[in-house]
């Protein structure tokens, strides 16, 4: 039953992954953008969708759900402090990724959207970039959980080490997906500039040049930034998780054979 249930989510992931990645490959598909209100919806339905499939594996229950509303909270309070971050960085990503990292990539998918809406909602930042945004740092957080498959009992340097890797790759991962979206506003910038139905090869190499040219610096300060972040205050932060982990694993407790039952009744 245990392998059927990790199927059914792994599957629903890869399900949502291939929504988002569509989603950010049309710019080099050469039609028409999206609107707004599709994108919204794809996005907002896709996330929910994998909470449903979350819930019906009961890897979501109302202590889980709590624990997700509380993290993403705190994540929306520090993204109000630090809204811009630093040359892209924020604190938002560590509990994304340390949450992710205990509790799987489902969840850390899960923790990365809930927790990039409430912060949009908080901070005011409601805007098209949203459902870009959203499966972006969902992605970080299941990269984190897919880190995290190879951690064995309570977290040590091994596992903030492993974490931090993540969070430095996943910081320029997240930077350029988000390029994607920024790219198709660039349409009069000679030699990397987005135009309506450019070929494949020629789209990719527009972004390539205006990823290097406007965003790698940029996205160097939010993934040393993630690994810096990690490696100062992860280790606290992946005990207190993994001891929650611990408490909200509700433990089967077999039935009792009908001759014990009958025994008792004696």
């Amino acid at each position: 039953m245990t392998r059927r249930v990790g199927a059914w989510e792994g599957a629903a992931l890869a399900a949502c992954s291939a929504v988002g990645i569509g989603l950010f490959l049309w710019p080099f598909l050469g039609g028409v953008l999206p609107g707004a209100a599709s994108t919204t919806a794809i996005g907002l339905g896709t996330a929910a969708a994998l909470v449903c499939v979350e819930l019906f594996a009961r890897r979501l229950d109302a202590r889980s759900l709590a624990l997700l509303a509380a993290l993403a909270a705190l994540d929306a309070a520090a993204r109000a402090v630090v809204i811009t971050g630093i040359g892209g960085f924020s604190p938002i990503f560590l509990l994304i990724l340390c949450g992710g990292y205990v509790f799987g990539a489902g969840y850390g998918f899960i923790l990365g959207a809930v927790s990039l809406l409430v912060s949009s909602l908080v901070t005011g930042s409601l805007g098209p970039w949203v459902p870009y945004q959203l499966f972006a740092v969902g992605w970080v957080g299941a990269f984190a959980g897919l880190a995290g498959r190879s951690r064995r009992g309570r977290p040590g340097r091994r596992d903030v080490v492993v974490l931090a890797v993540t969070g430095l790759v996943s910081g320029y991962g997240f930077g350029a997906a988000m390029d994607v979206w920024n790219w198709t506003f660039y349409q009069s910038a000679p030699g990397l500039g987005f135009h309506l139905g450019m070929p494949v090869a020629l789209a990719a190499r527009h972004f390539g040049r205006f990823y290097l040219v406007t965003s790698l610096g940029y996205d160097t300060f939010r993934a040393v930034g993630n690994a810096v972040l990690v490696t100062a205050v992860g280790l606290p932060v992946l005990v207190a998780l993994s001891r929650l982990q611990g408490r909200l694993r509700a433990e089967v407790v077999p039935e009792p054979a009908m001759e014990e039952l009958l025994a008792l009744d004696l």
